[in-house]
């Protein structure tokens, strides 16, 4: 069965996308208040700043570099944009984040170079048009429980709620094989996901800085999440 204990960690990543370093450090310090992470997306920024980020920011920091073939902004070649991620390792952050399907040699380096350095590494799927069966959803997670990082995520997009059943139901499968999982669904369809995922078992979920751009399909303010799990008596 699912987790629906009450005794879980309810966290709460705001992600960040600006175009200068400067921008996304005012963004994230502005955040810091609600916040139990900080998302650095380094695919929105031409001259990313990761030790400004490192010294400025005390909340947890996970440095993600988006490739357009995942949805995000990063043109560079697999070795130049991990490279990138492995700095920030090396650097201090607490996670990275590094996609499935990424090159399988640069990304176990990268997974070697983030735990010699304390560093959690997420390793991540998303589905930007629909969400896959039940099947494929397994299959996928078996992989990232095979890759070798800490955290596994599992992002689709939800077109009706039965949708988003199956991706939350992927947690009774994280408490079976070990794997902490992040799980859930964007656009409208899948909002109650974002708020309901981290009941479920799930890592942790994503917002939006309360005066910065959604970094995915319905994304919630993080003010206004966190306002959610007040009201519902969750607290902090």
């Amino acid at each position: 069965m699912l987790n629906t204990t009450t005794n879980v960690v309810r966290r709460l990543c705001v992600s960040i996308a600006a175009t200068t370093s400067a921008e996304a450090l005012t963004m994230a310090q502005n955040s810091e208040p609600v916040a139990d992470i900080l998302e650095i997306r380094l695919d929105s920024m031409t001259h990313p700043d990761i030790p400004a980020f490192l010294q400025e920011i005390k909340k947890p920091l996970l440095f993600t570099n988006r490739p357009t073939w995942e949805g995000g902004n990063c043109p560079a070649g697999e070795p130049e944009r991990i490279a990138l991620l492995t700095q920030a390792a090396e650097a201090g952050a607490a996670y990275v984040d590094i996609e499935l399907n990424a090159d399988p040699t640069l990304a176990t380096e990268l997974i070697g170079a983030a735990r010699a350095n304390n560093c959690r590494t997420i390793v991540s799927w998303h589905d930007f048009k629909c969400t896959a069966s039940s099947q494929a959803l397994t299959e996928i997670f078996q992989r990232q429980c095979r890759s070798g990082a800490d955290i596994g995520k599992i992002v689709t997009t939800a077109r009706c709620f039965q949708d988003v059943f199956r991706v939350l139901a992927l947690q009774e499968k994280s408490a079976e094989l070990g794997l902490p999982l992040i799980a859930f669904c964007m656009g409208p369809a899948g909002m109650i996901s974002r708020v309901a995922t981290t009941d479920l078992g799930g890592y942790m979920t994503y917002a939006a800085p309360d005066n910065g751009p959604a970094t995915a399909p319905g994304q919630l303010p993080a003010s206004s999440l966190r306002r959610i799990f007040t009201e519902l008596g969750h607290g902090d």
